[in-house]
């Protein structure tokens, strides 16, 4: 490799010796005899310019290049993002449903008063528990309702344990345990409408649309249907 030329002397035109920068050691612009580097000439010694298009070559290229333009124009698909928003609501529904009732209890609204432990199956987060709930005063009784928050060492038939709900046709009976556990029965479940909507937003193309006004109401529309699936479920709990 050693024994290969670097540099090919080469007798240019002056407007050829001006495109060329000159390095350390080589012979000044002016010299008639110039040594370019021998990547930059053939091996003739003439230099190497940008060969024309070659007529064979244009069809092909206006191909390819009406195929991107035409796939950068066509609609997407709408079939992902319509089922991305029919699972994703279906999602925030059920979260939003399981969310209304602590929430108003967590706030006080409210009935105290004792439920009766009739049956309980399962263990820990597949602990199901039914009981009879008895309002204070005795306002209404329910029976056959669904007893949450039991802990697995009361979980036993007969246990009367204090409990809150939001109305006689809650349908669900908490028990009373208190502290921070009463509010993560709803923001743990909020939290997950909230990425419902985020999904949506994302998926259905609402973050991608082109110009700033359209992308930031189709962004809120993507929001406000699992909020409005949420507030819905809160009207019904009350």
């Amino acid at each position: 490799m050693d024994a290969l030329p670097s540099r090919v002397p080469v007798r240019q035109p002056k407007r050829w010796r001006r495109l060329v920068r000159g390095t350390d050691g080589d012979p000044a612009e002016d010299d008639p005899t110039f040594w370019p580097p021998i990547e930059e000439v053939h091996w003739d010694g003439t230099p190497i310019r940008a060969e024309p298009e070659r007529e064979r070559d244009r069809p092909a290229r206006e191909a390819t290049r009406r195929r991107r333009r035409s796939r950068r124009n066509h609609p997407p698909d709408p079939l992902p993002g319509l089922a991305a928003l029919l699972a994703l609501s279906l999602v925030a529904a059920f979260f939003a449903w399981v969310s209304a009732g602590p929430l108003w209890v967590a706030v006080g609204h409210a009935t105290r008063g004792t439920s009766v432990i009739t049956e309980c199956a399962g263990s820990g987060l597949a602990q199901r528990c039914r009981g009879i709930f008895t309002a204070e005063d005795r306002r209404f009784v329910a029976h056959g309702v669904r007893v949450s928050g039991v802990p697995a060492d009361r979980a036993e038939t007969g246990r009367a344990l204090p409990a809150r709900m939001t109305g006689p046709d809650g349908g669900t009976a908490y028990a009373d345990t208190g502290g921070a556990t009463q509010h993560l029965r709803w923001l743990l479940g909020l939290l997950a409408v909230a990425a419902c909507a985020a999904g949506i937003a994302r998926w259905t193309g609402a973050t991608r649309l082109k110009g700033q006004r359209a992308r930031r109401w189709a962004t809120g529309v993507a929001f406000a249907g699992p909020a409005l699936i949420t507030v819905g479920f809160l009207v019904a709990a009350w």
